[in-house]
């Protein structure tokens, strides 16, 4: 695995190495030493999948609030991504600034993203699937987020949204957590 840094500290972008032969290919997509010698988690305690019918479906930007706060490693297993992580540390210089990641069944990346980080990603392809690892159990009164469209983060969507949750739609904007945090 690489692990490529991303502009913020503690996030990876993992690109796996793939050992080709006339069979296909293989490749490790996480490894417990490989995790530990970068200073990540090593345990992971749920995992989940989120298979996502039509191209532009957008779920986020989610969280979990402190104590409860979730590292992830999120891969798109079936389909194409847009995925966004967001900076919502308080204290963080770049609190509120995003950065995405085409993840793919067929590039086989995945992101890490530390606890402290808001999470959501739009299809780009219809019949996408999306595995997600998290260090964290869910826990419902910690589950939190931010609204997709907050003009004072800015993110880029690629498409149209065509599909959303309406508690998604529903979420408050970024900087009315902020003094709550």
């Amino acid at each position: 695995m690489r692990f490529v840094p991303t502009r913020f500290e503690g996030a990876w972008l993992l690109e796996p190495v793939r050992h080709a032969d006339n069979r296909g290919w293989f490749a490790r997509t996480w490894c417990h030493n490989e995790f530990q010698d970068h200073g990540l988690p090593t345990s992971f305690v749920q995992c989940s999948v989120s298979f996502n019918v039509l191209r532009g479906t957008l779920r986020g930007m989610h969280f979990q609030s402190a104590p409860h706060e979730e590292a992830k490693l999120v891969r798109c297993t079936r389909g194409v991504i847009f995925d966004v992580i967001v900076d919502i540390r308080p204290q963080s210089p770049v609190y509120g600034q995003w950065q995405a990641f085409e993840l793919t069944a067929d590039n086989g990346h995945a992101v890490y993203i530390p606890g402290g980080f808001a999470h959501g990603f739009q299809t780009l392809t219809d019949n996408s699937e999306v595995s997600y690892q998290m260090t964290e159990f869910y826990h419902p009164q910690s589950a939190a987020g931010f609204h997709h469209a907050d003009s004072s983060v800015q993110i880029h969507w690629p498409c149209e949204v065509t599909r959303i949750s309406e508690a998604d739609q529903s979420l408050p904007l970024l900087n009315s957590r902020r003094v709550a945090a």
